[in-house]
């Protein structure tokens, strides 16, 4: 059994490799069932939680993510999400691998965001603002710009001070990155949103929305936490990863559906329809677009076969 630190995952999965093997993925016939979420006691002010990924595909691998969220971590220099994955091979049981699981699923989250972007952004999109600049940020930030011909990058944080640090890092000549305090201006003038905080209420509103505008809603993953109101949700065509899980574990999702702002049938599509070209993206250039993303564990095991063959 092969062991495969983060460095090796980082070289591994290039944005243009991992897009195509998770645009493989939700064509095929992966099956990943709900993860298990398991409360863990802390002696810090919020509880952990345990999570426990599974998926599998028929002769060829089974693999299952074993993961953490701490969100207390920060305060003592570690970061909330850890984990690992566990990657066999599906025709005998046989272990093939133990992964860096933060690399990876920072990675294959990104990726998903990208390919969603593929079908749902504007083809001339150039104006990107990433709300959240944690650890996902960079990421995401360089996924929109591998689909997308993005040369302005405004990043918006809570943490003023983290929002400027990111930005002056990844600025350079080809691609503009600044931070701003004006979250509604930023909002007016994009032609992407992504969204990745840990926000229990809206910080985006869809009274501020621009015709045309493309929102990746990647944060706040639970049914109590959400990133943008009901008035961005209702003016939307509404997309998320999986229907099974976005309309639980999302609250972008989930919440106007309880409220009745929203059905299930105005749930356009999922990355499987996408994919599969069973349901059109964008259908015109004014149009709003959301993508809710909660993850899944078809992305896992697509990007943990993919890191195994490259690396």
């Amino acid at each position: 059994m092969r062991v495969i630190g983060a460095a090796e995952v980082e070289a591994a999965l290039t944005l243009d490799l991992l897009i195509e093997r998770l645009r493989e993925a939700f064509r095929g016939t992966t099956a990943a069932p709900a993860p298990h979420r398991h409360t863990i006691p802390t002696f810090g002010e919020r509880p952990g939680q345990l999570i426990l990924a599974p998926a599998w595909q028929a002769g060829r691998h089974v693999g299952v993510a074993v993961l953490t969220d701490f969100p207390d971590n920060p305060g003592v220099g570690l970061p909330e999400a850890m984990g690992a994955y566990f990657l066999l091979d599906a025709r005998n049981g046989r272990p093939l691998a133990l992964i860096d699981g933060r690399a990876l699923i920072v990675r294959r989250t990104a990726a998903a965001s990208a390919l969603a972007a593929q079908y749902l952004a504007r083809q001339d999109a150039e104006r990107l603002l990433m709300v959240g600049a944690g650890s996902l940020a960079p990421h995401l930030i360089a996924a929109h710009c591998a689909v997308r011909p993005i040369r302005t990058v405004l990043i918006h944080d809570a943490d003023r001070a983290r929002a400027k640090r990111l930005a002056k890092k990844l600025d350079r000549r080809s691609l503009s990155v600044g931070a701003t305090d004006d979250l509604p201006g930023a909002v007016a003038g994009a032609d992407v949103i992504c969204c990745a905080t840990r926000a229990r209420q809206p910080v985006v509103r869809g009274e501020w929305l621009s015709e045309g505008t493309h929102l990746d809603l990647v944060g706040s993953q639970s049914p109590d936490a959400r990133e943008v109101d009901d008035e961005a949700v209702r003016r939307a065509r509404l997309f998320v990863d999986t229907r099974e899980q976005a309309t639980v574990q999302g609250g972008d999702i989930a919440q106007p559906l309880a409220a009745g702002v929203i059905t299930l049938d105005d749930i356009a599509g999922d990355l499987y329809d996408l994919a599969r070209g069973e349901r059109a993206g964008r259908r015109f250039y004014e149009q709003i677009t959301l993508f809710k993303s909660v993850g899944t564990a078809l992305e896992d095991l697509a990007a943990a076969g993919a890191v195994l063959r490259q690396a």
